[in-house]
């Protein structure tokens, strides 16, 4: 294969046709926002990831990649788009279906399509259905139209962290399930290109569930330490030393609770297994709910902690869905900041700001100006310059000396010692009364 077509060049489409630029295919990336693809031709990338300008860049340049609207022909398509779940939480296959029937019209015997899109099991079987139903002419059996396609079809999910994208999708070790053992080494050829990790073999179906598995099993796991940290609360404790303590044992480890889970995989892929199978998923439903929960549960302690006050100025420190990433897919720091919105924008002021999100629909705010006379400073995100803050310069700027540390990020001894009120999820000490 000389040839590749990635359909879709977001978080993964991008770091992926680039990649596989480098490495010497000739790259039509497609993607359906004009602007996109009008950076992308100019060598410029329109999400932040460590090294891919740079990468971006060096493909363009070499005339290895180039983007468009439309697919063309090539030896292999790459399916990377988006799969968003509707509001009763049921997944979004519009964009994989309408990326299929985008290339079905461009297809040859012996080409190979990708579904990379993280997907609910069987789905990567019905792309081949619809193949095979519009494009009767590459089936061999009419009576066996899926098993007789001469177009190779697999799945081969990304397990890649934001901030470590480009590094990870080339050294972490990949799954690749293809419908047929013809479909399976087709893809895994394809990706030995730009793959150093081990590459494992199996069928479409089990690559599918193993994608899922694994950002289902994080969720449980933090629904289960989210879950510890209201006790803890109620106890009186703090669940962040249950933990460390806990986690002593040879056998635990425990991951950390936080104001809830956000990004594109944990917080959706759980729904794509419930969807599939309401009866036998209820473990990892609950899981789900409970996580979902944890903002409304940041709200509330949050009303507490500015009662009282008539027109209460709160500053909210992060965006993003996790520490020291632009990413803000589905996160809860900002779904906290909509709702503390909602309650105080009009009776106060709900403040937001984030050194690495670049979001235009959200007003964010400096750094200086965030905490500005703030009567409450609520760490979100447990981004680097968050832990970095001097307490006895913020103590200069705000109004009262509370803060709530949603993600147990700052050193809480400074805090206190500067005279802040310093409140934590999942902690039920009291805290030492502010100075002054």
């Amino acid at each position: 294969m000389k040839s590749v077509c990635v359909i879709g060049l977001g978080y993964i489409g991008l770091p992926t046709a680039s990649l596989f630029a480098n490495a010497g295919f000739k790259v039509k990336g497609v993607d359906a926002k004009e602007h996109v693809v009008e950076m992308v031709n100019s060598g410029r990338n329109h999400i932040q990831e460590v090294g891919l300008r740079t990468m971006v860049e060096a493909a363009i340049s070499s005339g290895q990649l180039s983007a468009s609207l439309e697919p063309a022909c090539s030896d292999a398509f790459i399916i990377a788009v988006p799969t968003p779940f509707g509001p009763n939480k049921e997944p979004d296959l519009s964009h994989v279906f309408a990326a299929a029937r985008k290339i079905i019209p461009l297809l040859e015997v012996g080409n190979l399509v990708v579904v990379e899109s993280t997907v609910p099991p069987g789905t990567t079987e019905k792309v081949a259905e619809v193949i095979a139903a519009e494009r009767p002419d590459l089936v061999a059996d009419p009576a066996r139209p899926v098993a007789s396609l001469q177009v190779h079809v697999a799945h081969c999910p990304e397990r890649v962290l934001p901030g470590r994208i480009l590094k990870e999708l080339v050294e972490n070790d990949r799954v690749i399930g293809g419908l047929n053992a013809e479909s399976t080494e087709c893809a895994v050829d394809l990706y030995k290109r730009i793959v150093s990790g081990t590459i494992y073999s199996t069928d479409a179906t089990t690559a599918e569930m193993v994608k899922l598995s694994e950002n289902t099993f994080r969720d449980v796991n933090i629904s289960l330490v989210n879950e510890l940290a209201i006790i803890c609360e109620k106890l009186g404790i703090s669940v962040w030393e249950v933990i460390e303590l806990a986690n002593k044992h040879p056998r635990v480890k425990m991951l950390t609770p936080g104001p809830g889970v956000g990004g594109h995989c944990i917080a959706v892929d759980p729904w794509f297994i419930v969807s599939e199978f309401p009866e036998d998923s209820n473990l990892i439903k609950a899981a789900r709910l409970r996580n979902d929960a944890m903002p409304a549960l940041v709200v509330e302690r949050v009303k507490k902690l500015v009662a009282g006050i008539a027109s209460p100025v709160i500053a909210c420190l992060g965006a993003s869905y996790k520490g020291n990433v632009g990413d803000a897919r589905n996160s809860p720091a900002i779904e906290i900041y909509e709702k503390l919105l909602a309650l105080y924008g009009e009776k106060g002021e709900v403040r937001i700001n984030d050194m690495y999100v670049d979001e235009k629909d959200l007003p964010l705010v400096s750094l200086r100006e965030v905490i500005e006379k703030a009567d409450l400073v609520l760490v979100l995100v447990d981004h680097f310059e968050y832990r970095a803050l001097d307490p006895l310069e913020i103590a200069k700027k705000v109004r009262r000396k509370v803060v709530f540390d949603t993600r147990n990020t700052l050193n809480h001894e400074r805090w206190r010692a500067a005279g802040f009120a310093v409140h934590v999820l999942g902690s039920g000490v009291r805290a030492t009364a502010p100075k002054g």
